[in-house]
């Protein structure tokens, strides 16, 4: 039997919808204008009237990058709604389209049923009854992770809720232009009574797409939420990310645990998490919580005063601050080393490894013999293995130099045992078919 040409008119299938026509043109003209997008609902009007695209295997992952399409239907438009087929009448799955980006489509769903109403209702209520119900996070907090992308089913988006606001960062064109619709329906399921919607950082230039800031009515510009008893102040313009680090939440509250009368130094402190905690929920003797930004030390200092604490923040570059208290032979029991993503993409990776690498070279060396070091990593790209090669090539470059028995001269070197390897927060869910959603690794070390 011949195969039919694709510019010929298909007949319909028994269900009275037509089979794909792929007519468009190669995934490879991509256009350079930036996008200034509109919004638009999570459910169109009319599933009959959907673009397709045609994919050249059938994967489970929700990436579909540029490689694996063959081709697309020329109706197609970037954040499109789009059905993704093998053949033109075999469809696996539908997902949101951006020509523009590596990440072609970002599927939302498998199998021939397309996302409607049902859908949406349903996986929204799986993410709130996963906080609420399983994990009872409002008993202990009123800040956590709400809708966390691939980990949800949701790829382009994460919502927190911080106290009663609904604060997202939207990284796709599709997932930014439905992000109203969504944020309306999870503040009705939720009861938050605000919601504010920011554009990821890298969105211009990994989804050719410039949003700006929404917000519903009567948005507020900050709220107070409460973590395990603390308070913290969140301010929505300015900050990093939607406002808070909720992924840290219960490595704050276990590091308390060894803070009972000691000295602390939090590294790249932001606004106060574990410096507050080692003070408040520990009963440190002495906490100092260091960061290059003026904004974020101005709200920690902020939030010590909330909670009635005295935390000494300084503002200074944690590399010239630490090379200063090693000069000093300041030490401090406990050590927390949290810095910002240092490795966006692959193209960053030898640099942000590099300054992993002196970050902690230095950071041991403020370890008093037998104390602890936190030592924490957002990078997704710098996977476990690598990065606890990384730490044991630090220890042994820490310390002074001395004498070596060849009559050169050697740094002394430091050792330590890892007591444990965490994560973050368990209302950052890992998709069984994203691994890669598993970014933050925190390493637990007695310096010795």
């Amino acid at each position: 039997m011949s195969r039919r040409p694709l510019d010929r008119p298909p007949p319909e299938e028994p269900s009275g919808r037509p089979p794909a026509r792929f007519s468009g043109k190669s995934p490879g003209r991509i256009p350079t204008d930036v996008l200034q997008p509109e919004q638009r609902p999570l459910v169109p009007d009319d599933f009959d009237q959907l673009p397709s695209v045609l994919a050249k295997t059938a994967a489970s992952h929700p990436y579909l990058y540029r490689k694996r399409i063959d081709r697309f239907d020329a109706a197609a438009r970037p954040g499109d709604l789009v059905a993704v087929r093998l053949d033109r009448r075999t469809v696996i799955g539908y997902g949101h389209f951006n020509p523009r980006a590596e990440i072609t489509v970002r599927l939302l769903s498998s199998g021939p049923e397309p996302p409607g109403e049902a859908f949406w209702s349903e996986r929204l209520a799986s993410a709130v009854a996963l906080r609420r119900d399983l994990l009872g996070l409002d008993a202990i907090t009123d800040a956590y992770r709400l809708i966390h992308s691939e980990g949800d089913g949701l790829s382009g988006i994460v919502v927190d809720k911080l106290g009663d606001v609904l604060s997202a960062e939207a990284f796709s064109l599709g997932m930014y232009q439905r992000s109203a619709d969504l944020l309306e329906r999870l503040a009705r399921l939720t009861g938050t009574r605000a919601w504010i919607v920011r554009p990821g950082p890298a969105t211009v230039a990994q989804e050719a797409f410039e949003g700006c800031l929404l917000q519903s009515e009567q948005a507020p510009s900050t709220v107070t939420i409460q973590e395990h008893g603390t308070r913290f102040r969140v301010l929505f313009e300015g900050g990093h990310k939607t406002g808070f680090f909720c992924d840290q939440r219960e490595n704050r509250q276990r590091l308390a645990g060894y803070c009972a009368g000691k000295s602390v130094l939090d590294l790249c402190c932001y606004t106060g998490g574990f410096a507050l905690q080692a003070k408040k929920l520990g009963n440190a003797a002495e906490v100092t919580g260091v960061d290059l930004d003026e904004d974020p030390i101005r709200l920690a200092r902020e939030n010590a005063g909330l909670n009635q604490v005295r935390v000494n923040f300084v503002t200074a570059d944690v590399f010239a601050y630490m090379r200063d208290m090693i000069r000093n032979g300041r030490q401090y029991d406990v050590v927390v080393l949290d810095p910002p993503k240092l490795i966006r993409n692959r193209d960053e990776f030898d640099e942000g490894r590099r300054k992993h690498f002196d970050l902690n070279r230095l950071a041991i060396q403020l370890v008093r013999p037998g104390g602890l070091l936190l030592t924490c990593t957002c990078s997704g790209l710098l996977d476990e293995a690598e990065f606890l090669k990384l730490l044991r090539g630090a220890a042994r470059q820490a310390g002074p130099v001395g004498d070596a028995p060849d009559g050169g001269l050697q740094r002394e070197g430091r050792t330590f045992q890892i007591l444990e390897k965490t994560g973050a927060a368990a209302d950052h869910p890992v998709a069984a078919n994203c691994p890669e959603g598993e970014y933050l690794r925190a390493v637990w070390m007695r310096v010795l």
